[in-house]
């Protein structure tokens, strides 16, 4: 069975998460620097089973879409162009870096651990995919 993966979409680094091969768990996979993002994607793709592309959108409390949008609507069109056997859809993202560290806080990570940026957007990505997939069994 193909994989889920999911993207943390940030200006400067890009969490990401994917599932088990069962889509039953989802786990980090890495933070990339986003200027090498699609490169990264694309190589992962060749070589994985990737069903279909989660990613999260960056929306203000109000439902507004945030600073980041743009970035992410342009990234959107141009994975849709270059791969459209692979989907690429939306998710609400509102919250996860809270919920991330949070997370991390009630894993006991210390202090310093939970200040690695990177960390906390794989964390978020994960959270993302994790989201989705329970949305996903709700239906």
């Amino acid at each position: 069975m193909p994989r889920i993966l999911s993207i943390d979409y940030g200006k400067k680094r890009t969490g990401l998460a994917v599932t088990d091969p069962l889509q039953i768990i989802a786990g980090g996979l890495a933070t990339v620097d986003t200027a090498s993002l699609f490169q990264f994607l694309t190589d992962y793709t060749a070589k994985e089973q990737v069903e279909r592309i989660i990613i999260g959108e960056p929306l203000q409390p109000s439902g507004q879409p945030s600073e980041n949008h743009p970035r992410v609507m342009s990234f959107v069109g141009r994975w849709k162009k270059s791969h459209p056997e692979i989907p690429i859809e939306l998710y609400d993202e509102r919250y996860t870096s809270v919920l991330a560290h949070r997370a991390m806080i009630d894993g006991g990570l210390k202090k310093m651990a939970r200040r690695n940026k990177a960390l906390v957007d794989e964390v978020s990505a994960t959270i993302i995919l994790q989201d989705y997939m329970e949305s996903r069994r709700r239906l």
